[in-house]
């Protein structure tokens, strides 16, 4: 049996340079997909508010939605390290509410470790929460749940005075104990320069190559979303053209009743059809 993927392993690899892999993974199947493709890392995102939900943003989901689909995605994985993502409002209203929603991921998700936005903002709830031994990602740059107050989904850092905040920002969550850092949309010089600054791993998404690591969306890699694509995405196979193909099929054969076939049905023996007809008549 493979042995799970610990911190140490992830700590490990960037002082090897040896890139991480982090993909989301929102229920039973995709994370069992994703645990056997090797991934180091199984993040549960809040993005499942809009790829699985439908929502418009991450904002609307809940902790209770994010613990159900945590506790599939545990039940899917054997290997990869699990990262359960705060949903927005479970950590900003104070340190005590912030260690709560946090050990809820571990005790009743059964996640390895949670991720939070933010920088000193959070500083608080995140040296808090550490405390409570429980390992945090921190995640940096663009932040989705607070995007709006960024001016939408664009890049940041771009400025050498907002370069230099994000480094503050970076350090400090390093020394608040984050064991990794998400660093999204941000210049690729950047983002390698904080990487090299930090002992511990970055995983980027939108921040280039020189990262220690890489995280993707689920529905973006295989063409599953179809809302909006970000530069930053490559998509890796378009399955929903595939899936809407085989619907298409399903539902013309359906309708020219050429499934199901005798194949796919099932046979009452001669006698026992005879001895219902006969008991009927």
């Amino acid at each position: 049996m493979t042995p799970k993927v610990s911190i140490l392993d992830l700590q490990q690899k960037k002082t090897n340079q040896q890139p991480i892999t982090m993909l989301t993974a929102y229920d039973y199947p995709g994370a069992v997909l994703v645990d056997e493709a090797g991934i180091d890392l199984t993040l549960v995102g809040d993005s499942l508010a809009m790829t699985v939900l439908g929502h418009p943003n991450t904002v609307s989901v809940t902790m209770d939605e994010m613990l159900h689909h945590s506790r599939a995605v545990a039940r899917g994985t054997k290997r990869a390290f699990l990262v359960g993502d705060m949903p927005f409002m479970s950590y900003q209203v104070s340190r005590t509410e912030a260690i709560h929603n946090a050990g809820r991921f571990l005790k009743e998700a059964n996640m390895d470790s949670v991720k939070l936005e933010g920088g000193r903002e959070v500083e608080d709830a995140v040296r808090g929460i550490v405390a409570a031994g429980i390992p945090v990602m921190g995640h940096l740059g663009l932040t989705p749940q607070t995007a709006t107050k960024l001016g939408g989904f664009k890049v940041q850092a771009k400025t050498a005075a907002a370069a230099k905040h994000l480094l503050e920002d970076a350090l400090l969550l390093q020394d608040c104990g984050c064991f990794a850092i998400v660093l999204e949309a941000v210049p690729a010089t950047v983002a390698t320069y904080i990487s090299q600054k930090l002992t511990i791993p970055t995983i980027g998404i939108g921040a280039g190559v020189g990262c220690d690591g890489q995280v993707l969306v689920f529905h973006d890699v295989l063409g599953l979303y179809d809302r909006f694509t970000p530069k930053f995405v490559k998509q890796y196979t378009n399955l929903r053209e595939a899936t809407l193909t085989a619907f298409r099929s399903y539902r013309d054969e359906v309708e020219q009743r050429t499934f199901p076939t005798e194949a796919h049905s099932f046979k009452i023996t001669e006698e026992e059809w005879n001895q219902f007809l006969t008991s009927n008549k």
